[in-house]
């Protein structure tokens, strides 16, 4: 498709949409234009037109017709991008953030018990909460004021190498260096190390 109103480079595939692509959008819906055959035009994938039209999308004349519109598209757009991000999310959460901290302390309870016993009893709504992974997370980060040494849980799950640096210790770290006392045996189609 070659249009002669479209006078700037093809849309970077990966890259946002900016206005300018958003209005050929809107051209090209307007006309009838399949996402498709919007998305070679852009030179972007269909569900980018897909979402894109449907983020865009307004009611006119007492919201008897919906029609795109690439000022609204792009409007929304800026807006999701001003509240993206790990540090604007936390802010929007500190309600629930501080009832965590309070939970946690005065009360002794896990990071997923506050969050399941505030969800359970409705204290705060799903979209005022974030999950357990998240709060965990705020901990590594320093955002909260909760340390992993407070978590018993955290302190408890990496026991991994410190078992790997016993048995290295025991065991010695290559076959030559094990004690002649160790050998090994086939049994029952296993290999097992028994101490003679």
């Amino acid at each position: 498709m070659d249009h002669s109103y479209s006078n700037t480079k093809p849309h970077q595939k990966g890259k946002h949409l900016k206005l300018n692509d958003r209005t050929t959008i809107q051209e090209l819906h307007s006309k009838g234009y399949s996402n498709r055959a919007i998305a070679r035009e852009l030179n972007c994938s269909p569900s980018t037109v897909g979402y894109e039209l449907k983020r865009g999308t307004v009611s006119l004349y007492t919201g008897n017709v919906k029609r795109y519109k690439a000022v609204e598209g792009q409007s929304t757009y800026e807006l999701h991008r001003s509240e993206c991000g790990r540090k604007r999310l936390f802010l929007r959460r500190h309600k629930f953030i501080d009832y965590v901290s309070h939970c946690f302390h005065n009360q002794g309870w896990s990071l997923d018990a506050c969050v399941g016993y505030a969800l359970a009893k409705g204290i705060f709504q799903k979209d005022q909460v974030v999950s357990t992974k998240t709060l965990y997370n705020y901990v590594d980060l320093g955002l909260m004021d909760i340390k992993n040494g407070d978590l018993p849980e955290k302190v408890k799950r990496n026991t991994k190498t410190r078992r790997a640096r016993v048995n290295k210790r025991i065991l010695g770290r290559s076959i030559d260096e094990r004690s002649p006392r160790i050998e090994s045996r086939k049994d029952f189609g296993h290999w097992e190390c028994d101490l003679v």
